[in-house]
């Protein structure tokens, strides 16, 4: 049988994804960015959690490797992901990355919004995705930016790049070792 040129061609030793996220701002919800609970009078809507920061980061695990979306795999009009927190998207993008041979490098993430102030929680959120990757806080950048003459002042928007880096044949068993126990607790 004869082969395709995607059969001949080894799996590229790295990979990048971009995703990109927006919510608008409303009173009566909690305020969520990057798995860190923020103190503010109004939190992001969305049928989950409305974390921006973690889906665009999701979006861009996913799309590394060419796996669908996160509102493919968890559509807004199932039930099922009302209010759900946005790690457990999170964690199933990083379990696809994993599953294709694949771990985080690191990533880089832009915040634009007018409110809060972003500065005085940088530091959290980075150890709380970092935490939630399994990469240490310094291979996670994040900046926040002000959306001056956007007219934007009541949405949060997040721009995601993210380098993947091929493991090592032994990694890779470890790891789906690690993800077998992990499920069956």
């Amino acid at each position: 049988m004869p082969t395709t040129n995607d059969q001949r061609l080894a799996a590229p030793a790295i990979r990048i994804g971009y995703g990109f996220d927006s919510h608008e701002f409303r009173q009566g919800i909690p305020l969520k960015i990057g798995g860190i609970a923020l103190a503010y009078d109004k939190g992001l809507g969305g049928h989950s959690d409305g974390d921006v920061l973690l889906h665009a980061i999701t979006d861009a695990l996913l799309g590394a490797v060419a796996a669908p979306d996160i509102g493919a795999l968890f559509p807004p009009s199932d039930p099922k992901w009302k209010d759900a927190d946005s790690a457990v998207f999170l964690r199933e993008a990083l379990k696809r990355v994993h599953e294709a041979g694949y771990a985080v490098a690191n990533v880089d993430a832009s915040l634009i919004l007018a409110a809060p102030k972003i500065g005085p929680h940088a530091a959290a959120i980075r150890v709380s995705v970092a935490k939630l990757l399994g990469v240490p806080a310094d291979c996670v950048g994040l900046k926040a930016k002000t959306p001056e003459g956007l007219n934007l002042e009541n949405a949060a928007i997040a721009h995601v790049v993210v380098l993947l880096e091929k493991r090592p044949k032994r990694a890779r068993k470890k790891a789906r070792q690690k993800m077998r126990k992990t499920r069956r607790r």
